[in-house]
């Protein structure tokens, strides 16, 4: 099972598009948004998927209800606890501290963005990725990440 993992889109619906193609074409089971999609106009390009996808709220999302309805009730409230192939999921925007998080509950994978800088480390049994910012405003590189459940591995992508 292979999972798209994007985050901190920031309203760059070009770069969003690009990633959508990208975890078309590598025929992701499922894809997960860690947060800060802005404008509910960013969401539209997540329609074109060709499997489903799920999210959580970031600290610069504006108007939720739009963002909400055009993300067809999808976009949950940070942290979220997911269950995906047998495998438990915890997906965030901002999470501090993540050592703690890791040590006090058994999950397979967590998922983050807010820093904007890509992150994929093991940490004991748990496998964590921060899949960096997909806008490339602050740092000026676009990345997404494709984790591999299987493998329990992830690759980091660059769009730009």
């Amino acid at each position: 099972m292979k999972l798209g993992i994007i985050s901190d889109t920031h309203d760059n619906v070009p770069l969003i598009e690009k990633a959508v193609e990208i975890f078309n074409d590598a025929n992701v089971d499922l894809v997960i948004h860690a947060g800060d999609y802005v404008s509910p106009f960013s969401v539209k390009p997540l329609l074109l998927l060709e499997c489903d996808f799920l999210g959580v709220w970031g600290n610069n999302d504006g108007d939720k209800i739009a963002l909400q309805n055009i993300a067809q009730g999808k976009i949950e409230n940070s942290p979220f606890i997911e269950s995906y192939g047998g495998k438990k999921i915890l997906i965030g925007h901002h999470l501090e501290p993540l050592g703690s998080l890791v040590s006090s509950q058994d999950f397979f994978l967590i998922i983050y963005g807010h820093t904007h800088q890509p992150d994929i480390k093991k940490v004991g049994k748990t496998l964590v990725v921060n899949p960096g910012e997909c806008c490339g405003w602050v740092y000026g590189k676009a990345t997404i990440a494709v984790a591999d459940l299987d493998g329990q591995t992830a690759e980091l992508i660059t769009l730009t």
